[in-house]
């Protein structure tokens, strides 16, 4: 007697947009489906960029701190901001 094979069905039905995946995804217990994916190998690239350190006197970080608060960032996010900011205007005068 010949043996049966049961055929895997895929029960993640294919969506016609993101919208549609996505209210899919949130009403539904990804435990109940975790033998139908895959594992992904994930490579990380280098991280480029490089440090520096500023010091401020303590009236100068104290006024950095409260200007990004109000911009509801980090003061060394600020800084950063400011400085590629006045960089791309000095290379732009420069140019």
């Amino acid at each position: 007697m010949a043996k049966k094979r049961v055929q895997a069905t895929n029960r993640i039905p294919t969506f016609s947009s993101r919208e549609e995946e996505a209210a899919w995804f949130d009403s539904h217990d990804m435990a109940d489906y975790q033998d139908e994916f895959k594992v992904a190998k994930v490579r990380f690239a280098k991280n480029l960029s490089q440090g520096i350190t500023i010091r401020f006197d303590a009236r100068s970080l104290k006024a950095l701190r409260m200007q990004a608060s109000e911009k509801g960032i980090g003061p060394t996010t600020l800084a950063r901001m400011w400085i590629l900011e006045r960089l791309r205007q000095s290379s732009r005068v420069a140019s």
